[in-house]
């Protein structure tokens, strides 16, 4: 092979001015959150929440501090690692950047029991909703719902404390793995559940009460994109449904726009849903009436 040639090829991959584009900023290190460690990441927490069903070895009530201990510490220190990282890519090299890691992971791990508390209730809905459901060990170790939810929650937690990039990773993870899509800044009450699961859309700004229990195949997405002065999509605007407490959304439904699917409603599969449903109605083919 002619050496010449891989030696021209590395000269222009290398070439910074190619890679402008890729950029949001300048920047002087390449360097970002690795998926590889964000995958241990998430498989800790899986492991502190539901201690019995995930990891490697037998859990043992008498050790079960010891053995919670250990991988909190791992996770910690994990996690901290990822934060600053994605902290100095964000704001390009700040100051306080492994000071606000250090910060920004206590608060998440101080917040791993109530994480525990809303993802039982969502195992509990699951286990609830499904006649074919054994146990909840078998919910937690065999259904996509547990674990797009652990890795949504997770992330939506950490969202909430300012970590950037991070929390869309963790989704994007859970959705290769799932194939449910949900956005870290959705906002999802307790007892969520997604019955099978595969090619359900849940965007960014939705706000989803207790007790709803999504379908495979929905969608809850934004029915139209308002532009700024310059043509481009004008972002963090609220555009994705609302659904209220206790609403049920059957196969395939698509729900578009900022509109409320009030409480108690049901929507039927197969259909496209545009406008406010009232508290308390079922939408089929079209249609809406009275429960």
């Amino acid at each position: 092979m002619d050496h010449s040639i891989l030696t021209h090829s590395v000269d222009q991959l290398a070439d910074i001015n190619t890679l402008s584009r890729l950029f949001d900023k300048d920047t002087r290190v390449f360097r970002m959150p690795s998926e590889h460690v964000l995958k241990e990441v998430i498989d800790i927490t899986r492991d502190i929440i539901f201690p019995y069903h995930y990891g490697e070895t037998p859990v043992y009530a008498d050790t079960l501090k010891y053995y919670i201990g250990v991988r909190v510490d791992r996770l910690s220190r994990l996690l901290r690692e990822q934060i600053a990282i994605s902290l100095e890519y964000d704001e390009d090299y700040c100051s306080q950047c492994q000071q606000r890691a250090d910060e920004i992971t206590s608060q998440f791990i101080a917040s791993l029991p109530s994480l525990r508390a809303i993802l039982t209730t969502d195992v509990v809905a699951a286990y609830n909703g499904d006649p074919a459901a054994k146990s909840n060990g078998e919910i937690i170790a065999c259904y996509p719902t547990v674990k797009v939810l652990t890795n949504y929650r997770v992330a939506h937690q950490l969202l909430l404390l300012g970590v950037p990039l991070i929390p869309r990773i963790l989704t994007e993870m859970a959705h290769s793995e799932t194939g449910i899509d949900i956005h870290p800044g959705a906002t999802i009450g307790e007892s969520f559940t997604i019955d099978h699961g595969t090619g359900v859309v849940i965007g960014e700004t939705c706000v989803i009460g207790k007790n709803v229990k999504l379908y495979q195949g929905v969608t809850l997405g934004a029915k139209s994109f308002p532009l700024d002065e310059n043509g481009n999509p004008i972002k963090g605007i609220p555009r994705h449904p609302i659904l209220e407490d206790d609403v049920v959304v059957y196969s395939n439904a698509t729900i578009l726009g900022r509109i409320t699917i009030g409480r108690g409603a049901v929507v039927g599969g197969n259909i496209w849903v545009t406008e406010d449903v009232p508290p308390g109605c079922s939408v089929v083919q079209g249609k809406s009436s009275r429960k």
